[in-house]
């Protein structure tokens, strides 16, 4: 172990009861991820040996979000709720052995800066606390600082009035050594006006073994904490806006900034044009000098160089497109890779497929592949032609250079630089159209 080891705790228990819901807070959605997924991805920015999530309320389905997000995240549960400092005792068995420094984030803090974060982690003294002078310091806890550095952090409840006018306030993120931090948190007690094992007690503990207790202070905008549907609606706001600014300064041309939506991991190449009403869900990169035009909704997909998409195309998880492709308007792709140069118009659906370099698919093409219990795949190989309306039942394979007739079900593999036509013969009835109408007016007037 580095003698600059770090570990993260993540405390993930809260109910959120202001949130008016039955899905935890942590799960609630920010930038196309539950929050928990931004806490995950400022503890990433430190390079931690160890991760531990202290899950509680909805602690299954948090736990199973933990395992998606970041599967080599530990969870520990916290039973009952007693407090911050009874939530980071949890996560001790999952510690057992790590000597580094430790740093306590939350689940419901999304916007902590990974600037900040390598503050505490590298800052000289035994303990550091992050604080930050607020606007309205509210029903914050208050830090009272000397000469000697952080003396200790009051609660608001357990305030007086002087402590009360004091701007400088407790955000909750803490750092200190994982051996510092086993030998405070059994001393700690609930002898408070809430009954619960305070965290912000450590840095009075602390001081009083002999430790130095400082603050990093962040401004008031990172340490935004969400408890309720409006504050969700604001840090979501928050985080577009800089998403927005970010893509413009890394060269990308947002045609409409205001309605392009990004996900946390959205990765977008220099040179890239995003039309207006564009949304990116999770595990989009966008090549440079992609075009993503207006009214797409894109999600776990890659897109390369030179690529166009849209507009109203949609691209879900696995859609792979190779330099060059179009996807036209209405085309749905999923799971599924398009090499070099692949045209798809309009009006088509292509699952679990891959489609060979160069060949062009008509309109209304549908891959079916699904036959109710399981996936199949279709395989279409380099310049082929698919006639606009055929119907890929597969699983089927597409030879290279073949072609299908307009209107056909293809339910056999075609060889290469063949034409398959799977349609029914067409029938011609000379004067049955007129005959007909004559009979169904008739009909109706005699009704």
């Amino acid at each position: 172990m580095s003698e600059n080891a770090m570990a993260v705790v993540i405390l993930a228990a809260g109910q959120g009861s202001r949130m008016q819901s039955d899905l935890p807070k942590v799960l609630h959605r920010l930038g196309g991820v539950p929050l928990v997924g931004h806490a995950l991805a400022a503890a990433h920015s430190l390079d931690p040996e160890q991760i531990v999530v202290v899950t509680g309320h909805g602690a299954p389905a948090v736990a199973k979000a933990i395992a998606r997000l970041d599967p080599e995240a530990a969870t520990v549960l916290q039973p009952e709720q007693l407090g911050t400092g009874h939530a980071v005792r949890q996560a001790l068995p999952a510690l057992e052995g790590f000597e580094g420094r430790v740093i306590v984030l939350y689940g419901d803090t999304p916007f902590i800066s990974p600037e900040t974060l390598a503050a505490l982690a590298s800052h000289p003294s035994d303990l550091v606390v992050l604080g930050f002078e607020a606007e309205d310091p509210g029903r914050y806890g208050r830090l009272i600082v000397t000469a000697q550095g952080l003396d200790r952090i009051v609660e608001y409840k357990d305030a007086d009035a002087a402590t009360r006018d004091i701007a400088l306030c407790n955000s909750g993120v803490m750092a200190l050594d994982a051996g510092l931090l086993r030998r405070l948190l059994v001393r700690l007690t609930n002898d408070n006006a809430s009954g619960e094992y305070y965290l912000t007690d450590l840095p009075a503990l602390a001081r009083a073994e002999g430790h130095r207790a400082d603050v990093v202070i962040c401004d008031e905008d990172e340490t935004l904490g969400i408890n309720t549907r409006a504050e969700l609606a604001a840090a979501e706001a928050a985080f577009q806006a800089r998403a927005r600014a970010r893509a413009m300064e890394d060269g990308v041309t947002l045609t409409d900034p205001a309605s392009t939506f990004f996900a946390l991991d959205t990765v977008i190449g220099r040179d890239a044009i995003i039309g207006p009403n564009v949304v990116f869900g999770p595990g989009v990169t966008i090549e440079s000098g992609a075009e993503i035009l207006p009214f797409c909704h894109l999600e776990g997909c890659h897109v390369s160089a030179g690529a166009t998409v849209g507009p109203f195309a949609r691209l879900r998880p696995g859609a792979e497109l190779g330099g060059d492709v179009h996807v036209g308007n209405f085309v749905e792709i999923k799971n599924a890779v398009l090499d070099e140069g692949v045209k798809v118009g309009h009006l088509t659906y292509l699952g679990d497929a891959h489609v060979g370099e160069h060949s062009n698919i008509g309109a209304g093409t549908i891959t079916c592949n699904y036959d109710g219990v399981s996936k199949h795949r279709t395989v279409i190989g380099p310049r082929a032609f698919i006639g606009s309306d055929t119907m890929l039942v597969a699983p089927v394979t597409v030879g290279a250079d073949a072609m299908t007739g307009s209107g056909s079900v293809i339910t056999q593999d075609i060889p290469d630089g063949a034409l398959a036509i799977g349609r029914a013969r067409q029938a011609t009835k000379p004067g049955l159209a007129v005959r007909l109408m004559t009979a169904l007016r008739a009909a109706r007037e005699a009704r």
